[in-house]
């Protein structure tokens, strides 16, 4: 029996029964003005290519990805490639000029950002070298910040990568989105021209995971409007 139906039989069984008041509709809940604002502008999204090794499959897994984070309403996404910065692993408070112009490439990008996608492959059991490298060059750009984690490899599909990569995070007193990327074997995931051969999982993984990233993006943009972090 379909609601309406239930609902004519229940009138006409009890024809005396007085109709109850209609209650007036609740308006709407309204938001706070800092979340009205953070909700009507797009989230700043910095897509991170970590590995700079010759050889590399990074970029065919960043071309998909970047591809589904343009596609997905409320962020504007920008692309950052460590294979096109070239920073020392010796950290310094006064880097020198030559070490500054490498930085001018990438800090900007890191400070404007509200969230940040970093695609990782697995070496080792762990995160290249050249992703650690600048997330060491930085600590302000990061904070208070959201990050989702795709990651590429063998079978492991870099997963071991992602946990690593978590702690790390944390530290920075980041929020790593609970939904994953991964592509296990990945080489023989994509075809020769780029293009994934069976995206669906894949597609719905990264819908998934980009929204719990746009949320987290949204909230926590608003919240340092309303009050910085840590103050």
């Amino acid at each position: 029996m379909n609601t309406t139906t239930a609902k004519a039989a229940s009138q006409t069984a009890s024809p005396s029964a007085p109709s109850s008041p209609s209650s007036p509709s609740s308006p709407a809940p309204s938001l706070d003005p800092a979340f009205a604002s953070s909700a009507a502008t797009p989230v700043k999204v910095a897509v991170i290519v970590g590995s700079n090794r010759e050889g590399r499959f990074g970029p065919v897994v960043a071309e998909w990805l970047l591809a589904r984070v343009r596609a997905h309403e409320g962020f504007e996404a920008d692309l950052i490639d460590l294979a096109d910065v070239d920073l020392p692993t010796s950290l310094s408070f006064r880097p020198s000029a030559e070490v500054v112009a490498e930085l001018d490439k990438v800090t900007p990008k890191l400070a404007e950002a509200d969230a940040f996608v970093v695609l990782t492959p697995e070496y080792n059991h762990s995160y290249p070298a050249s992703l650690k490298n600048v997330i060491d060059w930085h600590r302000d750009e990061w904070e208070a910040k959201p990050v989702a984690l795709v990651s590429y490899g063998g079978i492991s599909g870099g997963l071991r990568a992602v946990e690593h990569l978590r702690q790390v995070f944390a530290e920075l007193h980041m929020v790593t989105v609970r939904d994953t990327v991964s592509f296990h074997n990945a080489g023989a995931l994509f075809d020769d021209e780029g293009a994934h051969r069976d995206p669906s999982v894949a597609e719905a993984a990264a819908k998934g995971m980009l929204d719990q990233l746009h949320w987290w993006a949204w909230a926590l943009r608003a919240a340092k409007e309303a009050r910085p972090y840590g103050s």
